[in-house]
């Protein structure tokens, strides 16, 4: 008894599934033709003048006998694909998604080539991906709401392939808008973090809306806490809690880490300031003699790191720390750690904005604990109103 062969049973069902599609895509066209000609406006003779051939590259199968409707004015156009059109976008969007993924462009091209036998050069694949480049600009100007409870602000460093391999930041601003959703707002890239830098990415936030801000979270880059205030002169400053024991944590001795780490929790877990103030004084006074510069090094940002107090307890999490938008780094740097370095900072913008856009898809419904409680919200409302009393329409 013969039995097919594989290799030619696979080519039964690729050839049966690119017919399915054929046949389908034609049916289509000519429902479209006939809603097409039905439509057509009194007065204006036109009539169906048969078929042409053209061949349709899809994800199915290449197509290579497609009968595509006609009418005698040449008026009508097919809404399955563009006229000159010989592929159906996916291979194109396949490109973006393993570019995404951290392929470099002659590896996709390599990839195309032995899977599908189309020949894709590692210029073509930067082309295809530089149409990225245009969603970047239209999605760096959009404005933004107007009231954000939290603003977060955190720099990373991208290596590039110049002369040498050297690094430039990239600034990235997350915030939580009124309803408890946390969104990616920005990104900029420029040279070495600096205050300046910061504080041209706050006035760009600031023209495209936000323009009322509770709390700044971030780290104690020099000057920032600055820049952040002549922005936002209303807000509140939180310097970010977990930066500072990590900062804290090589320059106490391994035999007083443990006691002194928890020395540390009980000022930034107390129940309420008054009570974490009282515990910061318990920590200086046991420890002060053995690591003076440290425990100043907290008392001079006390006032800061313990900002959170002055907000619902029940956001404590969100707000004492900048893990959030470090965690969003986190993924970043895994989609641009395989591509090692790269040749200029077009190639890492398109990974960074095709990240972050992932990013906002998966959050922008979500309510971050703690911010969906009415309590909470009303708690943020009021501070909302206090701070930035509603425009009454009076000179």
């Amino acid at each position: 008894m013969n039995t097919i062969p594989e290799m030619a049973l696979s080519n039964l069902f690729e050839n049966a599934v690119t017919q399915f599609v054929k046949d389908n895509l034609e049916s289509i066209m000519r429902a479209e033709i006939k809603q097409f000609m039905e439509d057509a406006p009194e007065g204006h003779p036109n009539s169906r003048n048969g078929y042409y051939r053209r061949s349709l590259h899809t994800k199915y199968g290449n197509i290579e006998d497609l009968s595509v409707p006609r009418d005698r004015n040449g008026e009508f156009q097919t809404q399955m694909f563009e006229p000159y059109q010989r592929r159906d976008g996916w291979l194109e969007e396949a490109v973006i998604q393993m570019y995404k993924s951290g392929m470099g462009t002659r590896d996709v091209a390599r990839f195309i080539e032995g899977m599908f036998g189309s020949h894709y050069s590692p210029t073509t694949v930067s082309n295809i991906t530089a149409t990225v480049l245009e969603d970047i600009q239209n999605w760096q100007q959009r404005p933004l709401q107007k009231r954000y409870s939290v603003i977060y602000l955190d720099g990373l460093y991208v290596k590039l392939k110049r002369r040498t391999v050297s690094g430039e930041v990239v600034y990235f601003a997350m915030g939580i808008d009124e309803e408890g959703h946390r969104q990616i707002l920005g990104f900029y890239v420029g040279g070495q973090e600096s205050a300046n830098g910061w504080r041209d990415v706050l006035k760009d936030l600031y023209s495209r809306g936000v323009q009322e801000v509770l709390l700044g979270v971030f780290d104690g880059l020099p000057g920032l806490d600055t820049a952040f205030r002549e922005t936002y002169p209303k807000a509140d400053v939180q310097h970010c809690v977990v930066h500072k024991v990590r900062a804290t944590f090589p320059k106490i001795r391994v035999q007083h880490r443990a006691d002194f780490l928890d020395a540390l929790k009980t000022v930034y877990n107390a129940p309420d300031h008054e009570l974490a103030l009282a515990e910061f004084d318990t920590l200086k006074a046991k420890w002060d003699k053995l690591y003076p510069k440290e425990i100043k090094a907290w008392e001079e940002q006390l006032t800061t790191l313990l900002t959170f107090y002055k907000y619902p307890s029940l956001i404590k999490e969100a707000i004492y720390t900048s893990n959030p938008i470090e965690r969003m780094n986190k993924e970043i740097r895994k989609r641009l750690k395989p591509m090692n370095s790269l040749t200029n900072m077009d190639a890492a913008e398109k990974i960074i904005y095709l990240e972050l856009t992932d990013y906002n898809e998966r959050f922008e419904t979500r309510v971050i604990r703690g911010f969906g409680d009415p309590v909470v919200k009303k708690k943020l409302t009021e501070l909302f109103n206090k701070r930035y009393p509603p425009n009454t329409g009076a000179e």
